[in-house]
């Protein structure tokens, strides 16, 4: 019963994470916001290591084809967020050298809004469940949907200052502001740190 608990709050966060990214491009693109189009590619990117942890859930009988799998999932994630982060800091660069300011976005505040309140009660959910079941990878994917509340409340912080306040730098600051946390996961992933903490 709580593993499908579990499992149902995986699928609710691939199916989550896959709009609010797709909405999140989109808006982000209409009003050329860096932060904004970074947080919707991580969350799409988000989806491919949600499905990966998601196979955790699952039994497989071969279990070392299913770590395996894992590993080489994780690392193309980990490679695809290294890359995200060299994008969003050349982007982010660029417009505060050439002072380019990027339109306000009512979708793109809306988006990240709801992931700010969103995000935290599926974190605490999924830590419930996964220690109750003692399953590592709900627990680890719980850690992971906490890091995406930071990217959440970062990215909307810059669409509000730049809405209310007119400070047309505060996007590509935020996106900046971004570049860590998702080096840290694109660095977690290529190390393949999930698969070691995931076992359930």
């Amino acid at each position: 019963m709580l593993v499908r608990r579990g499992q149902r709050l995986e699928h609710f966060t691939i199916a989550y994470n896959a709009l609010e990214g797709l909405g999140s491009i989109v808006a982000g693109v209409f009003a050329g916001s860096i932060a904004l189009v970074g947080f919707g590619v991580d969350s799409i990117i988000e989806v491919t290591s949600a499905t990966a942890l998601l196979v955790r859930l699952h039994a497989d009988a071969d279990h070392a084809h299913r770590e395996r799998s894992e590993r080489i999932t994780l690392r193309i994630v980990g490679i695809c967020f290294l890359a995200l982060a060299a994008w969003i800091a050349f982007d982010s660069i660029n417009s505060l050298i050439h002072r380019a300011p990027p339109e306000h976005s009512i979708p793109g505040i809306v988006i990240t809004a709801l992931s700010v309140v969103v995000m935290p009660l599926l974190s605490r959910a999924k830590r419930t469940i996964g220690r109750a079941i003692g399953s590592n990878a709900l627990v680890a994917d719980a850690k992971q949907t906490a890091l995406c509340t930071y990217l959440s409340a970062i990215t909307l912080a810059g669409l509000l200052l730049n809405a209310m306040l007119g400070w047309w730098w505060a996007d590509p600051v935020a996106a900046l502001v971004m570049v860590p946390i998702i080096i840290r996961e694109g660095l977690e992933g290529l190390r393949g740190e999930h698969c070691d903490d995931c076992a359930p």
